[in-house]
């Protein structure tokens, strides 16, 4: 596949999901690393920067690319040598990432218990569907996750594993809240306070489960954890078109349309975030982005990528 064609992939959110898209991204530099014969360093570069600005607000493709663009050799060849096996690294790190997180999350999960779950983490599915192998009696809810009906995968992969799953429509929430023995729910983005960026709608589930006392567990790989954080740097929330929520005749009456595609969750309505080192409380965030990550005693000026999209 050509780089601008898997591009768009993410952009059009035919690869979606943090997990997901930084591993597709790391099989695209790999690949695409292959194909350059000169210049490799600038057109390495111009790789990243397409893919970096797909989707601005899942930092775990950031920390996909700058991982990977961490290569180093003084020829072509050892360049190259570099950038593939650091991008095999990363793809190893994801798929071993998701297996603990699975293995962890499911300690956390009680024999006959009733979950929710919304839009489509496959951390939080991992998690759900450990629970049921190991023989534990569940059930789930799953939110349709609008505009984009993430939640009908969601539904769609439980049921396939033999889980019981009842959808339900996002605004339905606090009307079952009651149901609900634990929330677990993915990250697209986990701050250095420990506030969880993940798809429109997680902050008011949130709001709902610390309401009825409902423990929320946020299953996220710690590279969801973002380093430009540390430095102050808010998370640019993505938003996306106006075709995706309304249809054509009623923009055409001028109706406008705001569409953002995430929302952020205070670290007081998180109880504890899984990963694939433990399970830790948010305010281990910033532990986790200067010891898990490597950014210790580093500058601003150090993160390599600082495009117009990260500011």
């Amino acid at each position: 596949m050509d780089l601008l064609s898997a591009a768009e992939k993410i952009k059009s959110m035919e690869i979606r999901g943090a997990s997901r898209i930084a591993k597709f991204a790391a099989e695209v530099m790999k690949e695409h690393a292959l194909k350059v014969r000169d210049n490799f360093d600038e057109e390495m570069m111009k790789a990243s920067q397409i893919l970096l600005n797909t989707r601005p607000t899942a930092v775990s493709l950031y920390n996909a690319i700058n991982y990977i663009m961490r290569y180093t050799g003084s020829t072509p060849e050892e360049k190259r040598a570099s950038l593939i096996r650091r991008a095999e690294e990363f793809i190893g790190w994801v798929d071993s990432a998701q297996r603990k997180i699975a293995e962890i999350g499911e300690r956390r999960i009680k024999d006959g218990s009733t979950i929710l779950t919304h839009c489509n983490s496959s951390a939080a599915i991992a998690v759900i569907k450990r629970a049921h192998e190991a023989g534990k009696r569940i059930e789930v809810f799953a939110t349709e996750s609008r505009p984009r009906w993430q939640g009908h995968i969601t539904a769609r992969q439980l049921r396939e594993a033999g889980i019981e799953v009842t959808l339900i429509v996002d605004s339905a929430v606090r009307y079952f809240i009651s149901e609900v023995d634990c929330v677990i729910v993915g990250a697209d983005t986990i701050t250095a306070n420990g506030a969880l960026v993940n798809k429109i709608g997680t902050s008011q589930v949130a709001l709902c489960a610390k309401e009825a006392r409902v423990p929320f567990i946020v299953a996220a790989e710690t590279f969801k954890f973002s380093p430009k954080t540390i430095f102050g740097e808010l998370v640019l929330i993505e938003e996306r078109s106006a075709e995706e929520v309304a249809p054509k005749e009623l923009l055409e009456l001028g109706v406008k349309v705001r569409n953002p595609a995430f929302d952020v969750t205070p670290r007081d309505y998180i109880d504890v975030i899984i990963t694939e080192i433990g399970a830790i409380p948010p305010e281990m965030a910033y532990l986790v982005i200067k010891d898990r990550l490597g950014y210790t005693e580093i500058s601003r000026e150090e993160l390599r990528f600082d495009s117009e999209h990260y500011e």
